[in-house]
């Protein structure tokens, strides 16, 4: 499993990486694995300014479907268009080609209260 020390995570199993005031985010590797081979992306949340813990999206698996919660409040500037075409892109990179949104956060503060990369570690272990 894969947990780049540079992210801070949810508890709901997005990553977000802090660029200034722009986020990107996406789902875990661990997520994507528990979720199997996603077949669909649906995000229809730019432009749209939401809450922290707000669902932004959805993923739909081979066997299930999961909502996208975001993890920042902010306005949705730029969703990843490429995942309407290769949603397997999640699987194969979710760190990389397989992020879903940009977000313009109006809350840095909000940061603080996400998990490091020990912390989400240690909630997807058990340990």
């Amino acid at each position: 499993m894969n947990v780049p020390a540079e992210l801070k995570y949810t508890k709901d199993h997005e990553w977000i990486k802090l660029e200034g005031n722009i986020a990107t985010v996406g789902i875990t590797d661990f997520a994507q694995g528990e979720l199997g081979d996603i077949v669909y992306v649906e995000i229809e949340s730019l432009n749209d300014t939401l809450e922290a813990e707000e669902v932004f999206g959805s993923v739909e698996a081979v066997k299930t479907v999961s909502d996208l919660f975001m993890p920042i409040t902010g306005e949705v500037i730029e969703i990843n268009e490429a995942l309407e075409d290769q949603p397997e892109q999640v699987n194969e990179d979710p760190y990389g080609a397989g992020w879903m949104v940009k977000v313009q956060c109006s809350d840095l503060s909000q940061i603080d209260s996400l998990l490091d990369a020990e912390a989400y570690t240690t909630l997807v272990t058990g340990g």
